[in-house]
């Protein structure tokens, strides 16, 4: 009866995993429906870790208890590798997976302590390269775990995964820019608003200016520069991995609807539908891509 019960309790977990993508990243939910089954368990139980961590600091104004979260989730990680799974729905998936798979504790602890630096800092990023670490160590990790799980062992594949997580990272918290502005946070490298003339405050009061424009712009061209080199390496990408890498498809969406919106962060309509575009061209879109094994 014990063997049941846990069975059913681990289907439930997951079960959750996949209402939690389902309801806070319909996009990539949407990828992982071309996933193998094999891998499909895995994939929803990292997203869905992704999830937690993130909302972590986006659900609440205290700082302080964001900070307390993800440390519960770092102690929940390094609990999991000592066979000691805490009663919460995605803890009891993820260790599932890790054990299933072996996944590496070290992406696990690069991504918690990614979010973890990132509620302790009170100002944006300084740079662009620091932008594109934070979206290696929060997007691309998520990648080479699902990679892992596949079995999936290629440079080549890799090398996609971190330029794909890097694209990906950018442009989400391009489009998350408004959002984030409301609660006076800024994700916009000060160096490249600088460079622009954008000021911090232009960035919170929501002002549309050809200085915001430029400073998305360049942002926006970093990460259509990774999505190109991720490409290039196709040829040399195994077929296995091709699904693993369809975020990629996303990721070229949303910025083709911020080129199409002037690259004006601040427009409603960049949430419309999926990314801006219709639920219905995003899901042919990514059909058609996953059909002919383009990423």
């Amino acid at each position: 009866m014990n063997g049941i019960s846990n069975s059913s309790s681990l289907r439930a977990a997951f079960s959750y995993c996949v209402q939690q993508v389902h309801s806070y990243d319909y996009e990539h939910y949407l990828c992982l429906l071309h996933l193998p089954q094999s891998l499909r368990k895995a994939a929803f139980a990292l997203r869905a870790f992704n999830i937690e961590t993130a909302k972590a600091r986006d659900n609440v104004s205290d700082a302080k208890l964001a900070l307390v979260r993800l440390l519960w989730w770092r102690d929940i990680i390094d609990n999991i590798y000592k066979n000691k799974v805490a009663e919460h729905p995605v803890a009891q998936s993820l260790a599932s997976v890790i054990n299933e798979h072996k996944l590496s504790k070290h992406w696990l602890n690069r991504s918690i302590k990614a979010r973890i630096e990132d509620t302790e800092m009170e100002t944006p990023p300084v740079s662009l390269a620091d932008l594109e670490q934070y979206s290696e160590n929060t997007s691309s990790v998520l990648l080479y775990l699902m990679l892992q799980a596949g079995g999936i062992q290629s440079t080549s594949a890799d090398h996609a995964a971190s330029h794909i997580g890097k694209a990906s990272g950018l442009v989400l918290l391009l489009r998350a820019t408004a959002y984030h502005a409301s609660r006076r946070r800024s994700y916009i490298p000060l160096e490249i608003a600088a460079k622009h003339g954008l000021s911090q405050e232009e960035i919170y009061r929501g002002e549309h200016k050809e200085t915001l424009e430029n400073t998305i712009f360049e942002i926006a061209s970093t990460a259509n520069t990774h999505l190109e080199k991720a490409r290039e390496l196709s040829s040399n990408v195994p077929k296995a991995a091709l699904p693993v890498l369809l975020p990629a498809v996303p990721a070229q969406i949303l910025l083709d609807s911020l080129r199409n919106r002037h690259f004006n962060v601040f427009d409603p309509t960049l949430n419309r539908g999926i990314s801006g575009v219709s639920p219905l061209y995003f899901q042919l879109k990514l059909k058609w891509c996953a059909f002919r094994g383009k990423y």
